[in-house]
């Protein structure tokens, strides 16, 4: 259910190996990579179940559709499984549903045509519920694979001049699951960082986590006795999640 996220700006080669070594060890889903990345990704991750995820347009969504579409296409060839994109967030805000549309359309069409699948990045600390129900609604009449979230890095600066960010909230997740039609899944990023909060959005629906904190995640698995066979448990408190709004 994990992505293992390894998209700091500031990771050095050495901290993403280190990384990719985590994500084999534990077995996540995928090991999330910046593009220049997915080669040492397909090397380190050769023989195991995990898959490699490539962001595009990442972190703001800015670039052009035809560079998205480039950026996809070759990491796609390089190795990448899944594709997390990045939306034109200025577009969304601005009501160009044309714009955000056709450019979701000629990403995902681009990434299946490489067997591939799409993620798409809504950045829902930046819009209202109007907008994740319109993506949401797009998303699902252009079958992507997921919907998610957040890219982890989209602060929003307040009016004192200090930044906040909450990333993935359960009232965002659960808008997003009733939105969007069953084939599409869900994917939370940014502020899941223990066990019961990813079992509280596993919960509700979300099929899909990227986070940092995988080690601490399986660790407290394994304390917990938390297997693949399914079991009852006990949540802790995952109140940060909740204020959505």
């Amino acid at each position: 259910m994990i992505d293992h996220s390894l998209l700091h700006p500031t990771m050095t080669d050495s901290e993403i190996l280190a990384g990719l070594e985590i994500a084999k060890k534990y077995n996540v889903a995928t090991a999330c990579v910046k593009p220049y990345s997915i080669p040492m990704a397909k090397k380190i991750l050769a023989g195991s179940d995990v898959l490699i995820c490539a962001v595009i347009g990442f972190p703001h969504g800015n670039s052009t559709t035809e560079i998205k579409i480039v950026e996809a296409e070759a990491a796609a060839n390089a190795g990448g499984q899944e594709i997390d994109m990045v939306i034109n967030i200025g577009k969304a805000l601005g009501g160009d549903w044309d714009y955000v549309s056709k450019e979701i359309q000629l990403i995902n069409e681009a990434v299946t045509k490489h067997n591939a699948i799409l993620k798409v990045i809504f950045e829902n600390d930046y819009l209202q519920d109007e907008h994740i129900i319109k993506l949401c609604r797009i998303c699902t009449l252009l079958s992507v694979a997921f919907v998610k979230t957040s890219t982890g890095y989209g602060f929003v600066k307040n009016a004192n001049g200090l930044y906040s960010y909450k990333g993935a909230t359960i009232p965002h997740l659960k808008l997003m699951r009733e939105h969007c039609g069953p084939s599409v899944q869900i994917k939370a990023a940014g502020g899941v960082r223990t066990l019961d909060e990813l079992l509280a959005i596993r919960s509700i629906g979300v099929t899909r986590v990227g986070a940092t904190a995988t080690i601490a995640i399986m660790e407290e698995a394994t304390a917990r006795g938390i297997t693949d066979t399914p079991t009852e448990i006990i949540l802790k408190s995952t109140d940060h999640l909740q204020s959505g709004y």
